[in-house]
């Protein structure tokens, strides 16, 4: 595996920390990785972005973010308000597809959930991974409502033949719900893939 495509079942997940966890994980077995970020919203020009954040968590990482938009919103929204060229699937995996020739493993991190549009046609995330053949990985919530907006991305993830190697909780509560508590038997049964772990609550700080 040496491209994996992280997206979420929603905004504010964990995305990014899950992705440094991985980055940290790879280079603590002594692999080289790149962080690509296809489009970056929400920040203005000159302040970190998500793929910062992986650098600072993880440690030595090549980052590379495609385009940035500066209001908080879907990729496309974002583009079309900005009146910037919108981020197309195609750019996505050519970039990808570069970093892994230099890199052991290249992570691509979405922005917010799978099927958030890119551009104008409706292209997503989905839509680049399938281009890699590379696996996603499923970032969710740990507590209500999870079960239902985790099973259906895997669901989407299936449909477009897309392999998902599991769920990772972005954030998992010190002091968990009885909900959050279940979910961790429940997300496999309902998910289909495995839950792989859980980052602690807190854990950027």
């Amino acid at each position: 595996m040496s491209v994996l495509v992280v997206t979420g079942t929603g905004t504010e997940i964990g995305k990014t920390v899950s992705t440094a966890a991985v980055a940290a994980a790879a280079l603590a077995h002594g692999r080289s990785v790149a962080v690509l970020k296809p489009a970056q919203t929400g920040v203005a020009e000159g302040e970190p972005g998500d793929a910062a954040e992986v650098a600072r968590l993880a440690g030595a990482v090549t980052l590379l973010e495609l385009a940035r938009y500066p209001e908080p919103l879907a990729p496309a929204t974002a583009a079309r308000r900005a009146g910037r060229p919108p981020v197309r699937p195609h750019e996505v995996a050519d970039a990808a597809g570069k970093l892994a020739t230099e890199h052991d493993l290249v992570l691509v991190e979405g922005a917010g959930g799978l099927l958030v549009r890119f551009d104008e046609t409706g292209a997503t995330l989905a839509d680049a991974a399938r281009l890699l053949g590379a696996p996603v990985l499923v970032v969710a919530h740990a507590g209500l409502g999870t079960l239902n907006a985790t099973t259906l991305t895997t669901e989407a993830l299936r449909a477009r033949g897309l392999e998902c190697p599991g769920v990772v909780i972005g954030s998992w509560p010190a002091a968990a719900d009885l909900a959050s508590r279940c979910n961790v038997a429940d997300l496999p049964e309902s998910s289909g893939v495995p839950l792989l772990g859980a980052i602690p609550q807190g854990a950027p700080a």
